[in-house]
């Protein structure tokens, strides 16, 4: 039997140098202690650089320091199984300072300044998750001895490739400060603990992210910035997401902020868990895109997302909550949000919230464009006066039903500048008696190819409050209103609409 892995090992790789676990004393029988054994296994291999092999079988461990240059490859059947011993997972420094540096401490995949890492292949590493106990007390403790299922941390070209992830006792995956990660193929399923994010870039520059395959019970594709770090230089494509937070998710810390990246044929879908410790079944966000700590975010494309159940489809926010990264750092003013673009979005059992694109007073999210977008929505039996005050709630942590029920059943616009709609569908199943799109203290707006269903007694399809400086080109059957401190507003019918 040694003999026949022997030769497919070198059959898989003919050049580089392969390392079997077992030769170092790893047994996959689900209970023996193979830290020790693994670690030999690693530092070897580092030496000349390969792909270290673990055949089928599950193989116990605590915290693992991957080094240059090595790759594990799990093949069909191997699993690396987290050891349920809090003890035996020491506290790491990331030698990055970030928000979260006193409590996110433990993982049991840890790979720190390291370049030219990998983990393949079509096993699993399971975190067992559940075994973790979450205590009841308050932040920060309660986030403590429970670790990231892999931690890497100012490391170079890091490749995640087919490899199962499963059940992290907290992140499943934090990348912090890294350069040239591709992660591709994955499957991640997160439902065992609090704060199972499913995979959160954080502070990290030229990644790519393909073909991803996660569910998880806390948000899920996360862009962070947990540091004075930029997230930059991303592509995101070709992965089906399910969330009962937000699946696709940018914050909510903020301090460095985002850049440059594209997001394009995604679909977002309700979990497979049913149950929920956070959020909601189907999901509480789709695409939530967030600036709360300062920072900037600025150049984003979203193209081509279907989403499917999520209670608010669509989140943009700037607040102001403004909390430090560490203690002794300055307090980060308001962020900056611009050129943000989302198109071909199709989103479907939205519940009654509405989406809404936000900045606060001073500022403004500036130069945005929705394009092809449809919206359906459940729609609300509640009448809502559209000129009803929203409370700004600046600086509070921001979430998609952050304000309640909102003027608008599709979308809510406030505090925003430069801002071009085209080809907008918006429709609710119940005859809401809200507008489809409210703008507030918005200006320069470019409205074109509305199609806003509307019930008998609503006020207007269309509605701006004290908004300047914009044109929209509606059909006839689709009726608008201004306040009095509307103003400059230019409203067409290039083309007459259904009766």
């Amino acid at each position: 039997m040694r003999s026949i892995i022997a030769i497919l090992l070198l059959s898989l790789s003919a050049h580089a140098q392969t390392y079997d676990v077992t030769r170092f004393g790893a047994v996959g029988d689900s209970t023996t202690d193979n830290t020790a054994a693994l670690q030999r296994a690693i530092d070897s291999c580092a030496k000349r650089g390969g792909k270290l092999y673990f055949p089928a079988g599950t193989y116990l461990t605590a915290t693992l320091y991957l080094r240059s240059h090595v790759t594990l490859h799990l093949l069909p059947g191997a699993t690396i199984l987290a050891s349920p011993d809090i003890t035996r997972y020491p506290y790491l420094d990331a030698g990055i300072r970030f928000y979260g540096e006193e409590w996110a401490r433990q993982s049991l995949i840890f790979c720190k300044d390291q370049t030219d890492v990998g983990i393949e292949g079509e096993g699993t590493i399971d975190g067992q998750g559940a075994r973790f106990v979450t205590t009841t007390i308050k932040k920060p403790d309660r986030y403590r001895n429970r670790p990231y299922l892999l931690w890497f941390a100012g490391s170079r070209n890091i490749t995640i490739k087919g490899i199962h992830l499963r059940n992290s006792a907290f992140w499943m995956e934090h990348y912090l400060g890294c350069e040239n990660v591709l992660i591709d193929g994955v499957k991640i399923w997160n439902h065992s603990n609090k704060n199972n994010d499913m995979m959160d870039i954080d502070g990290c520059r030229y990644v790519t992210i393909s073909n991803v395959t996660g569910d998880s019970d806390d948000d899920g594709l996360t862009i962070k910035s947990t540091s004075p770090r930029i997230s930059e230089y991303i592509t995101i494509t070709n992965c089906i997401l399910s969330s009962h937070c937000n699946a696709l998710k940018f914050g909510t810390e903020s301090t460095g902020g985002f850049r440059n990246i594209v997001i394009s044929n995604c679909i977002i879908k309700p979990s497979a868990q049913r149950t929920v410790i956070y959020g909601s079944p189907d999901g509480m966000g789709g695409i939530a895109l967030e600036i709360a700590d300062g920072g900037i975010m600025e150049n984003v494309n979203i193209n081509n997302v279907i989403v499917e159940g999520a209670q608010v489809p669509l989140f943009l926010r700037l607040g102001n909550r403004a909390r430090k990264y560490i203690g002794e750092a300055s307090t980060p003013s308001p962020g900056r949000i611009r050129n943000i673009h989302f198109s071909n979005i199709t989103a479907t059992g939205a519940d009654e919230t509405g989406c809404s694109i936000t900045g606060i007073p001073g500022a403004p999210i500036e130069d945005i464009s929705l394009s092809n977008i449809r919206l359906e929505t459940t729609g609300s039996d509640s009448v809502i006066d559209v000129l009803r005050p929203v409370d700004e709630k600046e600086t509070l942590y921001p979430e998609g039903n952050m304000f309640g029920l909102l003027p608008a059943y599709g979308l809510y616009i406030r505090h925003a500048r430069n801002i071009r709609l085209s080809g907008i569908t918006i429709r609710s199943r119940k005859k809401d008696s809200r507008p489809g799109i409210v703008a507030a203290e918005t200006e320069h707006f470019d409205f074109t190819g509305l199609d806003i269903a509307t019930a008998p007694h609503t006020p207007a399809a269309l509605y701006f409050i004290d908004s300047k400086d914009g044109s929209a080109a509606v059909p006839a059957r689709t009726f608008y209103g201004k306040d009095k401190r509307s103003k400059n507003i230019t409203i067409s019918h290039p083309y007459p609409g259904k009766p």
